[in-house]
């Protein structure tokens, strides 16, 4: 992570002073003003605190109804975001949409369902331990992206369900001057539920600018049996057309594995399994499986973070996944794969984004 002014501080420059100032935003203190802490007398847990009076979690949650969107902050300013901290004790996470916008720009540059957003894309709580997202037991989500502001920064969820929710959140940021290459954060929902049949998934398309790609996260839903992950990720920047500057190799080799997540292929006394593992830039955290390990239905979550090599672009970029598995003939031949597939892309640019694809109704974005 990068280093300006007191943001993206780590053990090298810790000891270092700043002109930041660190402020924090919560049920206990919407606005992040200083002093203005504990001091609900009628948050959603006053009757909890009815005999110990103000200043004793009288406000700890948010309530949000269905259809409704709540503010969970408007910071006016310069700064940035510097972690995120959110849990929902009732509620569905891919029909709670998040959404951050920048320096008054009418158009997100984040919006995505709260759990792809924090690498748990599949409604089941799995635990990441990585630089950038860390989700702990028991369904708390953290997120460490930095997230500069010149002006203006505003940060809303979205209820798409029929039932109420409850939120517990802290968002902790710092106001400070910032350079003037400090690019805006960006994240983007895509799914598509089958693939068409030798369609190529499409993580990021129609980006216009100058800036850094920083991740991926992709929640994987194989809708066939045997192995699935044979798929090339492809980054077309700048000048590419048809042909992209950079190409993987393979599904599994992008998130910073190999041979099927598996280690009974390379050791034969070893059964056969897919191993969950979770790093500081490239995770399997998250495997659903039916009955067997090669079998249709089995559900994936995986990231992989770009922050040692960013992927830097000049002028545009688009990022596609090939779904690939095998066929059961003997001539040894790629099957295209018609799986259900969402992804977040991260990244940074210039300028906030001008629009995003429209994000898909609530019936589209289930989690069946």
């Amino acid at each position: 992570m990068t280093s300006f002014n007191g943001l993206g501080t780590h053990l090298g420059n810790l000891s270092r002073t700043a002109p930041a100032q660190t402020r924090s935003i919560s049920p206990e203190n919407f606005s992040g003003a200083a002093g203005q802490g504990g001091r609900s007398t009628d948050g959603a847990a006053h009757r909890a605190a009815r005999d110990l009076g103000v200043g004793w979690k009288v406000s700890p949650y948010i309530l949000i109804e269905p259809g409704a969107t709540f503010e969970l902050a408007d910071i006016s300013g310069e700064g940035a975001i510097q972690q995120i901290w959110m849990t929902l004790a009732r509620g569905r996470w891919r029909h709670t949409i998040l959404r951050m916008y920048w320096d008054d720009h009418p158009n997100p540059s984040v919006e995505c369902p709260v759990g792809d957003f924090f690498a748990n894309g599949w409604e089941k709580y799995a635990r990441v331990d990585s630089l950038a997202v860390c989700v702990n037991p028991a369904r708390a989500f953290n997120c460490y992206w930095e997230m500069p502001f010149r002006s203006r920064a505003r940060v809303t969820l979205e209820n798409l369900s029929d039932e109420k929710i409850v939120v517990y959140y802290q968002i902790n940021y710092a106001l400070t001057e910032l350079p003037a290459d400090a690019a805006y954060f960006h994240a983007q929902f895509r799914r598509t539920n089958p693939l068409p049949y030798k369609e190529v998934y499409t993580i990021l398309d129609n980006i216009e600018g100058h800036g850094q790609y920083v991740g991926t996260y992709m929640a994987w839903g194989s809708n066939n049996a045997g192995w699935w992950g044979e798929g090339e990720i492809k980054f077309h920047m700048d000048e590419d057309d048809a042909f992209p500057t950079i190409c993987g190799t393979g599904t599994e080799d992008y998130f910073c594995g190999a041979y099927c997540f598996d280690p009974g292929i390379m050791d034969k006394e070893t059964p056969s399994h897919y191993e969950t593992y979770n790093s500081a830039y490239a995770g399997l955290p998250q495997v659903i499986c039916p009955d067997g390990v090669y079998t249709s239905q089995q559900r994936f979550g995986m990231y992989r973070w770009h922050i040692p090599d960013p992927i830097r672009f000049e002028q545009r970029l688009k990022v596609t996944m090939q779904a690939l598995g095998w066929r059961t003939d003997k001539e040894r031949r790629y099957l295209p794969l018609q799986d259900d597939i969402a992804s977040v892309a991260f990244w940074y640019q210039a300028q906030p984004a001008t629009t995003f694809p429209q994000l898909p109704d609530k019936d589209y974005l289930e989690v069946i």
